[in-house]
């Protein structure tokens, strides 16, 4: 009989803690009671999307209503830039997972609609469209008054444009363009530089000096710098100078008719000495 070794360590076994064999993912869930939200498992495992729509879509759905989910609010909550978010949304819309709409309201405002379903193609409601009111059967239904307008809403307080011309100046477009040089989180696409020329153009009709503008639109920039076009917007349009004050010029002079003495008058005639109406009211 083979003698044993006391002293060998015993085979090591691959067996995890809840009784399973086999490599992979070990899930330790515990019950929520509060702060949840159910996901069904054709988005977690969706094959096509991608994983950034994936995580959108889970984000969206655990919101609640009314929260505003705009390209720019979800760029400033997540470190993903605009450009990626908006394709995620897209591909949550093309998939049936979202749906955006642009309706006006009875003031004339036209607002962005977003709907999210948690399940497209349920048999339960039209996709991404908001569930029908439940009625009960016992209680009938009381008839509604009509619904007024409701009033427009006041405007939002913001810095006074200045009066612009449709076509641009050369130089002011061109400050646009050479900004980049001093500051190259200011590079600005063709678009926004022939939006904000004429904004430009304004403070050179009121006699800034070009640099003078660089260094205003270039100083103290925020960290990060989101939106360098709407920044330079607001700049250029509440930190607009006033226009340089235009000096009375005095009135030429002129020859009195009577005493041929030098005054000055707006047109020729008679000096103060010499006026007939002062001097009856003398």
């Amino acid at each position: 009989m083979a003698l044993q070794n006391p002293s060998a360590p015993p085979h090591a076994s691959s067996r995890v803690p809840d009784g399973t064999t086999h490599s992979g993912v070990i899930h330790t869930n515990t019950r929520h009671t509060s702060r949840y939200t159910v996901v069904g498992n054709h988005l977690a495992q969706h094959r096509e999307l991608s994983l950034l729509a994936i995580g959108l879509a889970v984000h969206i759905q655990s919101l609640p209503a009314g929260a505003r989910i705009g390209i720019k609010v979800l760029a400033d909550r997540f470190p993903e830039g605009e450009a990626r978010i908006a394709a995620a949304l897209r591909e949550l819309e093309a998939h049936g997972y979202l749906k955006r709409s642009r309706e006006r309201l009875p003031s004339g405002r036209v607002v962005s609609r977003t709907v999210s379903c948690n399940q497209p193609g349920s048999s339960h409601a039209t996709p991404c469209a908001p569930p029908r009111a439940r009625r009960t059967a016992s209680t009938p239904p009381t008839p509604r008054p009509p619904r007024r307008a409701a009033p427009p809403p006041p405007p939002l307080p913001t810095a006074p444009l200045p009066r612009t011309e449709p076509a641009p100046s050369p130089e002011a477009a061109e400050l646009l363009k050479g900004l980049r040089r001093d500051e190259p989180r200011l590079l600005l696409a063709e678009g926004d530089v022939h939006r904000l020329a004429p904004l430009v153009a304004a403070w050179l009709d009121r006699g800034a000096d070009p640099d003078a503008v660089s260094r205003t639109l270039t100083a103290d920039l925020p960290e990060p710098l989101r939106h360098p076009a709407s920044l330079l917007a607001y700049r250029l349009a509440a930190l607009l100078p006033p226009p340089i004050p235009v000096q009375a010029r005095p009135d030429p002079l002129q020859n009195c008719e009577t005493c041929d003495r030098a005054f000055r008058g707006p047109a020729p005639g008679h000096c103060p000495d010499c006026r007939p109406d002062l001097q009856e009211a003398a």
